[in-house]
């Protein structure tokens, strides 16, 4: 299973979810250099744990599982994987 944040966390990026991850797996990390040029938060898809604690966390319900994502948050799981396509594993690593 995967999660997805999507358009509710646009220009949001509260970072609760960052916060409350056991496995650092939401990104870009505050302080990153895309930090602020990034629009919302996405989650590493093999690094997550599907603890659900980011779910709880979201101030703004932002976050689904992949199977749950309602029908116009579809475009979310596209953008989630081109993240980290462009990021690459420097992404991951980063702490």
């Amino acid at each position: 299973m995967t999660y997805v944040i999507c358009e509710p966390c646009v220009d949001v990026m509260d970072k609760a979810c960052v916060e409350v991850c056991p496995v650092d797996c939401i990104h870009p990390k505050p302080g990153a250099p895309d930090f602020e040029a990034t629009e919302q938060l996405y989650i590493d898809p093999e690094v997550c744990i599907d603890c659900d604690a980011c779910v709880e966390a979201c101030p703004v319900d932002a976050i689904y599982p992949d199977f749950e994502l309602p029908e116009k948050f579809d475009y979310a799981l596209e953008l989630n994987a081109e993240f980290f396509a462009e990021a690459g594993t420097e992404e991951r690593t980063a702490a």
